[in-house]
């Protein structure tokens, strides 16, 4: 007595005969369908050869973006860590410094002699959360190869001016401007 899945489904309850009447209409609507050619039959084990493919390549799609924003999580806590651990004391800072960030002009209060290393190129102004820090070039070069956007303010050590006329008299060491 090998009754169809149908009848026990009936039987049990789980289905009525309307639900069972419109499953094999769709079924026989399917079929004629294929045969004019306006829907393809797919073999069962093609479909799943597919949709195994397509789960694969979202799996991979899912694990390249994981992997991404853990290589930024990374970068930051690097940067993170080599500000705090290198940064400059500028507490005693009387000096205000002006540079341009995002085209505005912000201001950073240093002592004398750090103003003198920032004009030089010996230390660099780098962007911490809301704000900014004074680091050596050195590390500012590090930082600069994790993230370009994190270095503010970084003047170049060989800056002369070729066509400075006075660049040939040396200036006194007594000269206060």
């Amino acid at each position: 007595m090998a009754n169809s899945l149908q009848d026990q489904l009936l039987k049990s309850g789980l289905a009525d005969k309307k639900k069972a009447r419109r499953a094999k209409q769709q079924k026989k609507e399917d079929a004629n369908r294929a045969k004019r050619g306006e829907i393809e039959l797919e073999d069962p084990a093609e479909r799943a050869r597919r949709q195994r493919a397509e789960q694969a390549e979202k799996d991979r799609q899912l694990e390249a973006e994981r992997h991404r924003q853990q290589r930024e999580r990374e970068i930051v806590a690097q940067i993170r860590q080599l500000i705090e651990t290198h940064r400059l004391d500028r507490a005693r800072g009387e000096v205000a410094y002006q540079f341009v960030q995002d085209k505005k002009i912000k201001k950073l209060h240093v002592t004398e002699p750090q103003r003198d290393q920032l004009a030089r190129g010996q230390i660099a102004i780098v962007a911490l959360d809301e704000g900014h820090e004074l680091v050596p070039t050195t590390v500012a070069e590090k930082i600069r190869q994790r993230d370009e956007a994190a270095v503010v303010l970084l003047n170049d050590r060989n800056v002369q001016d070729e066509d400075d006329p006075y660049a040939d008299y040396p200036i006194p060491d007594d000269l206060m401007w």
